[in-house]
């Protein structure tokens, strides 16, 4: 029979007993004893009875029978509200809540009457038990937090182990690539010779400024410099494209200032978008003669054993220029001691003005005259790239009649240098 009740404690009292009594888990009687109180108390606090009821139920597999527990408000106008409960209610109606609580054994008869002071500390010890096994839970997930962060940081430090040897491993792969696209320096009598590269791009380091040397069946050395148009893999196989068949051209003896304009002939077919500048030299080590034929490209750098200094202008429109070639050449005679410095615009216009970079390409040229010809195009490419503002490949070549005297032969001035 359905039982009204004004006050929270004998309503608790009540639902604590029937729930005893039915059996129901510590831990369930208390979240049921919470639910009806935080329900019914907003009730009471605004004067209004509540009443309660239980009855059974067919639960939904059959031979199952489920404990209904309703809550009713008949005084209320407003419909009744259901907050977040421990244990979730189902509205019935707008003033009525029930609970469906599935009984575990429905033919066992009802157990012995507990007090409510022992009820109540049973359903304590269920929430501290609940919360110890939380607790524990707590920290063996934390523990296993700690492991996992452990072994993600080990993997991490691997995996950087790991990227470091691919850096590696990349940059050797690079540095091979590049020795194989830049020839060494060729051993000939009477002449030195040295080259420095530096990429825009250091994980690129295959460009589009080549170069090439090589001696000719006359003893005369043939030097080419490229600037292709562009960086990386796509310019480097233009320049290629470019010294091979200036190489071909000049074995098979076309004369050298007919190269350029050949070259284009051959080249434009195969590659419409190719652009490059051209720069040849050829040298007579033993007489110092020197020829140059240009296409586009830099002006080649004298430096006297007085220190005196001037540019090798020679005209001439480069590979996929309207009207490609050498207009003629240049002719010099490189004496003992003399520098001869061939670059790529990339030295002397990074800082945007071309102008001011050749003036400092002289003194910089001057500076470094007397050092060791492996040493000059390194120590000459420091001098200009302390400040870039215009990244480019860049290439410094350099050639030097060996001088043969004895330092007693040589003017004072030289000899105190």
């Amino acid at each position: 029979m359905p039982d009204t009740y004004q006050e929270l404690p004998p309503l608790r009292r009540t639902v604590r007993q029937l729930a005893a009594a039915h059996r129901l888990p510590a831990e369930l009687r208390a979240r049921l004893v919470l639910s009806v109180s935080l329900l019914a108390g907003q009730h009471m606090e605004a004067g209004r009875a509540v009443t309660l009821s239980t009855c059974y139920e067919n639960g939904p597999q059959e031979a199952t029978i489920s404990l209904a527990v309703t809550l009713h408000c008949s005084e209320s106008s407003a419909p009744l509200l259901l907050p977040d409960l421990p244990l979730p209610a189902q509205a019935v109606s707008q003033d009525t809540a029930a609970w469906h609580i599935p009984l575990t054994d429905p033919a066992q008869p009802p157990g012995a009457a507990m007090t409510e002071a022992d009820a109540m500390e049973e359903e304590l010890r269920a929430a501290l038990a609940r919360a110890d096994s939380f607790e524990a839970e707590h920290r063996r997930l934390k523990h296993e937090l700690a492991e996992t962060n452990s072994g993600v940081l080990a993997l991490y430090v691997q995996l950087e182990e790991r990227d470091e040897q691919i850096r590696k491993a990349h940059g050797r792969i690079l540095q091979e690539l590049e020795d194989a696209l830049r020839p060494q320096p060729i051993k000939v009598d009477g002449l030195e010779l040295a080259v420095h590269y530096e990429p825009a791009d250091t994980g690129a380091p295959t460009g589009g400024d080549l170069y090439d040397w090589f001696a000719m069946p006359d003893g005369t050395v043939h030097i080419t410099v490229v600037d292709a148009l562009g960086h990386g893999i796509t310019s480097t196989r233009s320049a290629l494209n470019v010294t091979h068949a200036v190489r071909t051209l000049a074995l098979e003896g076309h004369p050298l200032q007919s190269i350029v304009a050949r070259t284009n002939e051959i080249l434009m077919p195969l590659d419409r978008e190719l652009m490059a500048t051209v720069l040849l030299a050829r040298i007579n080590p033993s007489t110092g003669d020197l020829h140059l034929a240009n296409g586009s490209h830099p002006p080649a750098l004298l430096v006297r054993t007085d220190h005196t200094c001037e540019y090798l202008e020679a005209r001439g429109r480069g590979i996929g220029y309207p009207l490609p070639g050498s207009d003629g050449l240049h002719h010099a005679r490189l004496n003992p001691g003399d520098l001869l410095l061939l670059y790529t615009d990339g030295l002397t216009e990074s800082r945007r003005d071309p102008l001011e970079g050749e003036a400092r390409l002289r003194t910089s040229a001057r500076r470094h005259l007397d050092k060791p010809i492996a040493e000059i195009p390194g120590a000459i490419a420091d001098d200009m790239l302390t400040v870039i503002l215009h990244p480019d490949d860049t290439l410094a070549l350099t050639a030097r009649v060996e001088d043969r005297r004895s330092r007693s032969d040589l003017p004072a001035a030289h000899r105190d240098r």
